[in-house]
C-alpha cells in the first residue's frame, strides 16, 4: 500500500524554464548596467581626487589669477561630481527595477498569478531611468572635454 501525499500545488517543470528564459534578457541588462555603475563610480572617484588636489592649491596659493583659475576649475568638478552622482542614482534605479521585473517574473512562474502590465511598465521606467542616467553622464564627459586642457597654460607657453 502506499501513501501518496498532497503536494502545494508547484508550477509546472516547463512554466519555470519558460520564466527562467524570459528572466536571462534582464539579467543581462542587470549585467550591462552594473557595469555602468562600475565606470561611473570610478569617475566619480577621480573627480573627487582632483578636486581635492585643487583645494589644496588654492589654500596654498597666494596668486588672486591663480585661485581665481582654480575656483572656476572647483565650479566645474563640483558640476561633474553632481551629474555624476546623479547618473550613478538613476542607473542604480534602474538595477532596482530590473531585479523587481525578474522578481515579479518568478512570482507570476511560482504563484500562477499575472500581474497585468505591471512588468512592461516596470521595464519602461527601467529603461527611462537608464537613458536619464546615460544622458547624465553624456552631458559630464562634454564638461569634461569641454574644460581640458593639454599642454602648458598659456602663462607659461611663452
Amino acid at each position: 500500500m502506499s501513501v501518496t501525499i498532497p503536494l502545494v500545488a508547484t508550477p509546472a517543470v516547463g512554466n519555470v524554464v519558460s520564466f527562467i528564459q524570459l528572466a536571462v534578457a534582464p539579467v543581462f541588462l542587470l549585467t550591462g548596467v552594473g557595469a555602468m555603475l562600475g565606470v561611473l563610480t570610478n569617475r566619480l572617484a577621480r573627480i573627487i581626487d582632483r578636486a581635492r588636489r585643487l583645494e589644496d592649491r588654492y589654500e596654498a596659493s597666494s596668486s588672486s589669477n591663480e585661485r581665481a583659475r582654480l575656483h572656476v576649475d572647483l565650479k566645474r568638478l563640483s558640476l561633474r561630481a553632481r551629474l555624476t552622482s546623479w547618473s550613478i542614482s538613476f542607473c542604480t534605479a534602474c538595477s532596482l527595477f530590473v531585479c523587481v521585473i525578474i522578481m515579479a517574473l518568478f512570482l507570476e512562474s511560482l504563484l500562477d498569478v499575472h500581474f497585468r502590465g505591471v512588468v512592461p511598465l516596470l521595464f519602461i521606467v527601467a529603461m527611462s531611468a537608464f537613458i536619464v542616467g546615460l544622458l547624465l553622464f553624456l552631458r559630464e564627459i562634454y564638461l569634461a572635454t569641454a574644460a581640458l586642457r593639454i599642454g602648458p597654460p598659456d602663462d607659461e607657453a611663452s
